[in-house]
């Protein structure tokens, strides 16, 4: 009788457990739509809350093959030739971002891009090249986002260095070469522009 009746409560336990993870399934964004919508009406608050700051808010909403794509500036992200993330980033990252990965399905990839100028020599020690900076501000992001309780299977850490400037990301089936990306980085608003933070919630394969 004992053993059955612990059968029976294992079974009801059971079917409790996953009808309350199918409540929480049910609560994510499933679309990549849902997750859009959901960035650009945080992108329209951030934009309210810095109405009297200058300069350009740091975040942008863009869709592309891979999915879509929270870009985050990197000078507002980083300090020059540093992959330790500012407390303006760990304050979006807490009070915007992490919510919004939390609340859908999707993997994650954080990648990181920087502008075409080679690394001065004071910094070459600990990055050699555009490579290892932007590879090492990506995974910045993504221990911080795993410090803050989402599952690490679900994130992926980057770094394009500068091959993916402004013009180009998201297409990384097109061939760019050297003059190309030269030429995307070719004014200082267009090297502001490149370099920075990407936060994508991928389109399943």
């Amino acid at each position: 009788m004992a053993n059955s009746t612990g059968k029976s409560l294992g079974s009801k336990i059971k079917k409790e457990g996953a009808a309350e993870l199918e409540g929480e399934f049910e609560k994510k964004a499933t679309k990549l739509s849902e997750v859009k919508a959901s960035l650009d009406e945080m992108v329209e608050k951030i934009e309210a809350e810095m109405k009297n700051t200058k300069g350009d808010p740091p975040v942008e909403v863009t869709t592309s093959a891979k999915g879509v794509t929270l870009e985050i500036s990197g000078d507002f992200s980083f300090g020059s030739g540093s992959a330790r993330i500012s407390p303006g980033l760990k304050k979006l990252l807490t009070e915007k971002i992490v919510p919004e990965i939390k609340s859908s399905i999707f993997q994650i990839e954080v990648a990181g891009h920087t502008d075409s100028d080679i690394l001065p020599k004071a910094y070459q020690k600990r990055f050699p090249s555009n490579w290892e900076l932007s590879t090492a501000r990506g995974s910045s992001v993504v221990r911080n986002i795993i410090e803050q309780g989402v599952n690490p299977t679900r994130l992926v850490a980057a770094g394009y260095a500068d091959w993916v400037p402004r013009g180009q990301s998201g297409n990384l089936t097109q061939t760019i070469d050297r003059n190309t990306v030269l030429e995307l980085n070719d004014t200082p608003e267009k090297k502001g522009r490149n370099r920075r933070i990407e936060i994508t919630f991928l389109k399943p394969a």
